[in-house]
């Protein structure tokens, strides 16, 4: 049974404040989950969880993290700007990018960031954009194929743009070691939102007899083996959530059985969780508005796919609760939607949920990464606001809604803007 952290006197009581929709974040529950992965993970004195800051690319969101211990991993420019703007220069930051421009890579080398380099050929792209190449750097893996788990098919590796081959793997590093990098890692991301503790120790054990190899094959003995993410959450309820406890004690084992006996007993284990960390410490919170009774049962509510848009562009499952009629019986048969010119724009299809009245507050659960960071602007709708429910639990407001004005901000036509005005238009 999956369980709001806010309640509908706390939803009526933010919204006289900041109306829906928005969303809220909880701050109690990202510290806890930290925590928790650090102990997890404690057995490997270099661990680092590198934070996915692309699930949730709020400034207070990555100052939390960082308090308990987290790193950044950053895909993008502005990605590398507010990591650095967050910390105080002592910062970990990974940058894992594709088809990455000049500038991006000379940023990441400035602010010391270390470098995930995609393809065998940017070794060359990189030392000309900086002249020198880092001391450090990092290489993703790509095995191919088809990834399997418990004889079930969880992603196609072989399909996916990103990383090398082994044989490409190999001859980087020993490229590298020939012009004077001193430490090295390898990184790769096989399958997404597995919900399942086997996933990151199979994952741990494949890249770990890849790193035994590559020392044997390069001469070149690895510092760190960065695991990435793709450790999911339960988004339907009647899922199991994920332990990390026990996905931590199976990296362990993978690690004392094939590295230890190689000699490697030393190398740092790194992750880039998104998803797992803050993923379910997020809600969007609407208010339905309208009901529609033709083929169908709608309930229309002031939230559109522009603030979650997961379910329209993958047909994804976010579990709703409707504040204050938890304990009801959900008999009735909903599509619960937006406002949007697209017939996707679907919150849920079908959906049993308990009678919904205009004014209800609806909780959409697990918005806390790839929800507000995945939003658009199409049909001119604007950004909602997002929202933290910190530890002592007042709300605080960590940005605030989109503004129609803001939305023009980037016209470099002065009469409209002069227009805009004349109308006395909100802002």
């Amino acid at each position: 049974m999956k369980k709001p952290f806010i309640s509908l006197d706390t939803a009526k009581k933010i919204c006289r404040e900041y109306p829906t929709p928005f969303h809220i974040y909880d701050e109690t529950g990202i510290r806890e989950n930290m925590r928790r992965v650090r102990e997890a993970f404690s057995w490997n004195p270099g661990f680092t969880e590198y934070f996915a800051v692309k699930a949730l690319p709020n400034p207070e969101i990555l100052r939390i993290l960082m308090e308990e211990g987290a790193g950044f991993d950053c895909s993008s420019m502005t990605e590398l700007m507010l990591a650095r703007a967050v910390g105080d220069g002592k910062e970990k930051i990974m940058f894992s990018s594709n088809e990455t421009p000049a500038e991006e890579y000379a940023f990441a080398d400035k602010i010391n960031a270390i470098i995930n380099l995609d393809d065998i050929t940017h070794i060359d792209y990189l030392d000309n954009v900086l002249g020198t190449l880092p001391e450090t750097l990092s290489l993703r893996y790509n095995p191919g194929g088809v990834y399997t788990l418990s004889n079930g098919i969880m992603d196609n590796p072989g399909d996916a743009k990103y990383g090398m081959t082994k044989e490409q793997l190999f001859e980087a590093l020993k490229i590298l070691a020939g012009k004077g990098v001193k430490r090295f890692g390898i990184h790769a991301f096989l399958a997404s939102n597995t919900v399942t503790n086997d996933y990151y120790p199979k994952l741990a054990g494949e890249l770990f007899e890849l790193a035994v190899e590559a020392k044997e094959k390069t001469g070149v003995a690895l510092n760190f083996i960065n695991l990435s993410g793709g450790v999911g959450i339960a988004y339907r309820p009647d899922q199991e959530n994920n332990d990390i406890a026990v996905i931590g004690d199976g990296v362990r084992k993978a690690y004392e059985s094939i590295l230890v006996p190689a000699g490697m007993g030393d190398v740092d284990i790194y992750t880039e969780m998104g998803r797992f960390m803050t993923g379910p410490y997020g809600a969007l919170v609407t208010t339905a508005i309208h009901e529609k009774h033709i083929y169908k049962e709608y309930i229309g509510v002031d939230a559109c796919a522009v603030n979650l848009m997961r379910p329209a562009m993958y047909g994804a499952y976010h579990h709703i609760t409707v504040l204050g009629k938890e304990d009801e019986p959900c008999d009735h048969k909903y599509d619960i939607v937006g406002s949007l010119c697209e017939n996707n724009d679907k919150f849920a299809i079908d959906r049993m949920l308990p009678r919904i009245e205009k004014g209800d507050i609806l909780y959409i659960h697990d918005t806390g990464a790839h929800g507000f960071s995945m939003g658009y602007n199409y049909n001119g709708k604007l950004w909602s606001s997002e929202l933290l429910l910190e530890t002592d639990g007042n709300v605080k407001l960590i940005r605030r809604a989109e503004t129609p004005m803001d939305y023009f901000s980037t016209l470099d036509v002065l009469p409209v803007f002069d227009k805009l005005k004349e109308l006395s238009l909100p802002e």
